[in-house]
């Protein structure tokens, strides 16, 4: 839900001018929060902080882990494929067994499925998966794409199943691809793009490629620094990062310290915040957390031993747990607004564990407000659709023998959710399929209890802001609006069909 947006309300009128906000600056609410609570502000560094440019860093990223695949012994044509942005998106979850890639709602429905780039429909889905239900808590075989780092190797991963599958060299089986004596599966396959992501992060090859070209992945916007010295006027601010201190030292300098306008002081990026953590291992970070240490700032080495102290000013740690975090900054988890890109590792695990208050940067939030509008008349439709058959059913019960054809009904809502899913790209909006919300969809909604594109939208409300979500009605209490809706409905879904049969 939009914040609602209190500078329009005659009772809290006052001789300031009235702040509009565009639909790319607001900040959406799940839960109501006032900022005036708020007495300490934690944020995430990658994909939070530091925005990356896409497509051109997830192009990187997945030119490195292909090029690492070829060199362990993967095909040599595999580099002839490239990254398209249109195909990935993030909270897909894949399954290691078959090797599809699916999208699916909060209770493991499957929504879309691709078998490299094919995608399957119907029955096909149903040959693998017969109730076309997954169950997501099976981790070991089903793995979901959290965050924005997974879309280079999940589009790696649907051109590996592409080319195994078109190779007249590999023989197509229901769980890899037999060449010879050899045994390909899928899962195999899988963990091989995992230890390829893994290698190009541990050896600081994609750190070391984005340090030497910034200005081409990191995107700089001056008022991050605003932002940052409004919220320390009014309370404390600390960065955690899972990055090490020296790729966080080159990416905050490139952010904070350049945009610092000539004559003035130099100030340190550091000096930005109360606290720095860096090495943090989250989701580890949100429970028993690892040994607190020292970062030498001059040669980025850990000091020995474990820190026992009071909090330092200037001093940058290592490890921990946001349990210190709260002891060093003299905070409790209910006073801070922690705010980060990653679902899982960032915003579900510091919202069950410790109970912080949750704000989830979503990039693709700015393309999927502009589809959204640009194609609302297609989900009103749906909408009226699925009033128009639950009011075809309404005044029926067990003794009915009539059998209403609603088929070219659900034709036309297929059709429907099928132009709205293209819309947003080949595997659809990263938060619904239809009238459907997606998983990512459902977290979000759970664990955030805020969300924007970027977090700089804090700049466009007041510190004493009130965030209110409204009220959202469970189906027994929205039945008489949906009532009332009928007529409206009635009519239109009539119109449709009438134009139907003409064509």
């Amino acid at each position: 839900m939009d914040a609602m947006d209190t500078s329009d309300l005659s009772a809290t009128s006052t001789a300031e001018p009235k702040v509009r906000r565009g639909f790319d600056q607001k900040v959406f609410v799940n839960r109501s929060l006032t900022l005036e609570n708020i007495k300490c502000y934690g944020f995430d560094m990658d994909y939070t902080m530091a925005m990356y440019k896409s497509p051109d860093y997830e192009s990187l990223g997945f030119e490195l882990i292909r090029d690492r695949m070829v060199s362990v012994g993967y095909p040599h044509e595999l580099l002839r494929y490239t990254y398209d942005p249109s195909f990935p998106t993030h909270g897909l979850v894949i399954d290691t067994t078959y090797g599809n890639l699916l999208k699916v709602d909060s209770n493991g429905n499957i929504l879309i499925c691709s078998h490299g780039f094919s995608f399957l429909k119907g029955e096909d889905i149903q040959t693998y998966y017969p109730n076309k239900f997954i169950q997501r808590g099976d981790t070991d075989r089903f793995y979901i794409l959290n965050t924005l780092f997974n879309l280079s190797e999940t589009y790696l991963y649907s051109c590996l199943v592409d080319f195994f599958t078109r190779c007249t060299r590999y023989t197509n089986l229901p769980t890899g691809y037999q060449h010879g004596d050899l045994f390909m599966s899928f899962r195999s396959m899988f963990q091989d793009v995992r230890d390829a992501m893994d290698f190009i992060h541990d050896t600081g090859t994609l750190k070391e490629r984005t340090i030497k070209n910034l200005d081409k992945y990191v995107v700089k916007d001056p008022n991050l620094t605003v932002l940052l010295n409004r919220i320390k006027e009014v309370a404390k601010v600390f960065l955690a990062t899972n990055s090490d201190y020296s790729y966080t030292e080159a990416i905050m300098k490139y952010l904070l310290e350049s945009n610092i306008k000539t004559g003035k002081p130099k100030k340190s990026w550091r000096s930005f915040f109360d606290l720095v953590v860096v090495d943090t291992r989250k989701p580890l970070f949100f429970a028993e957390g690892t040994v607190l240490r020292q970062v030498d700032t001059d040669t980025g080495k850990l000091r020995i031993g474990t820190y026992t102290g009071d909090l330092a000013h200037g001093t940058v740690y290592s490890g921990g747990s946001s349990d210190i975090v709260c002891d060093l900054l003299k905070v409790k988890g209910m006073d801070i607004l922690y705010v980060g890109d990653h679902i899982f590792g960032d915003i579900l695990k510091s919202k069950k564990r410790q109970g912080w208050k949750t704000f989830l940067v979503v990039p693709e939030l700015t393309k999927e407000l502009q589809v959204w509008e640009d194609k609302k008349s297609l989900f009103e439709e749906l909408k009226h659709l699925d009033i128009f058959l639950a009011e075809l059913y309404k005044h029926m019960d067990s003794g009915s023998k009539e059998c209403p054809d609603i088929s070219n009904i659900q034709m036309r809502m297929n059709v429907l959710t099928y132009r709205m899913d293209k819309s947003y790209g080949q595997m659809g909006s990263l938060l619904r399929s239809g009238s459907r919300q997606t998983l990512f969809a459902s977290q979000l909604m759970r664990y955030a209890d805020l969300y924007s594109s970027t977090c700089l939208n804090l700049l466009h409300y007041p510190f004493n802001y009130l965030f209110m979500a409204p009220p959202v009605l469970m189906p027994h209490e929205a039945m008489s609006q949906n009532s009332a809706e009928f007529a409206t409905s009635d009519l239109a879904v009539k119109n449709n069909m009438v134009t139907m049969n003409r064509n």
